[in-house]
This record gives structure tokens, C-alpha cells and sequence, in this order.
């Protein structure tokens, strides 16, 4: 059996539901028997990789499809649009995540032949490579960890440290880099980053994040665009945006009550915005998610487990 076909199976067997948390820590199972609606929520700084289908994740005006032959990887977190588009009850969408943890990351450069700079942090946070088979392989020995779950403890990270060291040295390995060094660009846009999804109600410029980053303004601003694609304020309003519209289907707020909570004084300016990102506004959207009850639960899974 080839290492695809070893996950195929897999994850066919251990995936319970649309989305499954394993006990190999920070390994996560999908599974989709049809093409989902774009669903809103944040990418957190992961692997992602399909073995079955594919996928289409927009992030601003950009879009990125991947499927079997390649994989995905976002180094902070990020608000995005994904969807299923290719999947069935014959061939379901079969896919994983890998969560990066900084620390280990920064113990293995220690020992990979590679260079990086600060300047690392000027790569986009999300982006999309060819599969090699020495990444697939690894990927493959950890989701069959949960076969042996008695060997999870001893083995897992040994085998999560070897898929590191693979996408390190790979074509993405710049943009992998920066997440392990303390004072890299990269590091400090995504420290303004976990500030702006805390306080994203709250009124702030540039010169505030400026000054938690440690960069001038206009320095903030080009590396800030650079790794998130859009500009901090465009980010904010993505933040807001997605937080109200879980208010209105989850919470069962009306447009203004979520509007307001999400930091908008005008309820028209609310409603533009939201329609300019949605393509519907607030009140119609939430009605639309409300009464198909599919896709009310994967919107409010999408960002309870994102």
C-alpha cells in the first residue's frame, strides 16, 4: 500500500465526524462526504494536508487551491474563506492538520543546515507547495500512531520533529523559519496580530500596533501587509466581521446588537462592510444560515475548532 493510499485508510477509519482531535497532540482529522459553502474562520499556524479532494482558502483577494499533491501552510494566524470543492460519498474529502509549535522549531534550527534572517518575516503567512514523498512518508508513520496509541507518548514528537526538519529544508522552509526566531518579523506581526483578535472592538491606528511591534509605522505596516496579505486595519475589520457574524447565527444577536459588539458605531457602515465581505447583508445571511441547519453547524464548528 503507498503512503496516500496508507492515509486514505487512515483517516477513513479514525475520522469521526467532520472534524476529529486525535490523541497524537496537535494532529487533527478531516472528513467530508460532499463540496462545502466558503466558510469563514481563522487558519491557525499549521500543516495542512489533503489526501483525498480539494480545496479552495482565500485570504483578502488572493486565492490558493490545493489538493493530494501539495500542501498548505500558514505561520500566524489568519482570517480566510475555505471551501470544499471536490468531494463525494465515494471519494470524501479526506484531510489532516499539524499544529507548529515555535519552541520545537527553534531547538531543530539549532541543528538544520539553513540560514534565516529577520528578514524571513516578509513572506507571506500562508502559502502552498508541492508533496514530496519523504514529507508524505513521515505524515504518514504519525496519523499511524493512532493505531498503537501506546506509542503516541515516546513517538509522536520524535516523528513530528522529522516532518519539521522536511518542511524545513523544503521550499517553504523561509516562511517556517520565522515562526522560531524570537525577534523575527514574522514573530512580531503575529504578537500585534493575537493583540488585534483580543481588542479588535476597540478604536486603534497603526501607530499603537507600531509601538507593541517595536517598528516604526510605515515598518509595520509594509512587513504587517506582507505576511497577512492585507493591510492591519483590513485585518481588524476581517476580525469583526467574522466575530458578528457568529454572534448573529450562534448567539442569535440582530445586526445591530452584533454591529455594536464588534466594535461599529454606524449600523449602514456595519452592513456595507459586511456585505462587501459576505455578499449579503447581515440580516439575511443570518436567516439563510438559520434555516439550513448544516450549515449553521459547520459555521459555528469552523470557528469553535478552527
Amino acid at each position: 500500500m503507498s503512503a496516500i493510499d496508507h492515509l486514505r485508510d487512515l483517516i477513513g477509519r479514525h475520522a469521526a465526524g467532520r472534524r476529529t482531535p486525535t490523541a497524537v497532540p496537535g494532529l487533527m482529522l478531516f472528513h467530508s462526504e460532499g463540496r462545502s459553502v466558503p466558510l469563514n474562520c481563522i487558519y491557525r499556524s499549521r500543516l495542512y494536508l489533503i489526501v483525498q479532494g480539494r480545496k479552495q482558502v482565500e485570504l483578502g483577494q488572493h486565492a490558493f487551491t490545493y489538493d493530494d499533491s501539495h500542501y498548505l501552510i500558514t505561520t500566524v494566524d489568519l482570517p480566510v474563506s475555505s471551501a470544499v470543492i471536490e468531494a463525494s460519498p465515494h471519494q470524501p474529502y479526506l484531510a489532516l492538520s499539524i499544529d507548529f509549535d515555535p519552541a520545537v522549531l527553534a531547538d531543530l534550527l539549532l541543528s538544520v543546515p539553513v540560514g534565516g534572517d529577520r528578514g524571513a518575516g516578509d513572506e507571506a503567512g500562508l502559502a502552498v507547495a508541492s508533496l514530496d514523498e519523504a514529507l508524505l512518508d513521515s505524515v504518514r508513520r504519525l496519523v499511524a500512531l493512532l493505531d498503537t496509541p501506546g506509542d503516541i507518548a515516546v513517538l509522536a514528537p520524535l516523528v513530528r520533529q522529522e516532518i519539521y526538519y522536511r518542511l524545513l529544508i523544503g521550499p517553504l522552509g523561509v516562511r517556517l523559519r520565522a515562526i522560531a526566531v524570537a525577534d523575527s518579523h514574522l514573530t512580531r506581526i503575529a504578537r500585534v496580530m493575537a493583540w488585534m483578535r483580543t481588542h479588535y472592538a476597540e478604536e486603534f491606528g497603526i501607530d499603537n500596533l507600531a509601538r507593541l511591534a517595536g517598528m516604526s509605522a510605515p515598518s509595520l505596516f509594509r512587513h504587517f501587509k506582507a505576511v497577512a496579505l492585507m493591510s492591519p486595519m483590513q485585518y481588524r475589520t476581517c476580525i469583526r466581521l467574522q466575530e458578528a457574524r457568529r454572534r448573529l447565527v450562534a448567539d442569535g444577536d440582530d445586526a445591530a446588537e452584533a454591529g455594536f459588539a464588534v466594535g461599529y458605531d454606524s449600523p449602514s457602515q456595519f452592513s456595507r462592510d459586511y456585505r462587501r465581505m459576505f455578499g449579503v447583508p447581515p440580516a439575511r445571511d443570518a436567516a439563510r444560515l438559520r434555516g439550513d441547519s448544516m450549515l449553521l453547524a459547520q459555521e459555528v464548528e469552523e470557528e469553535r475548532l478552527s
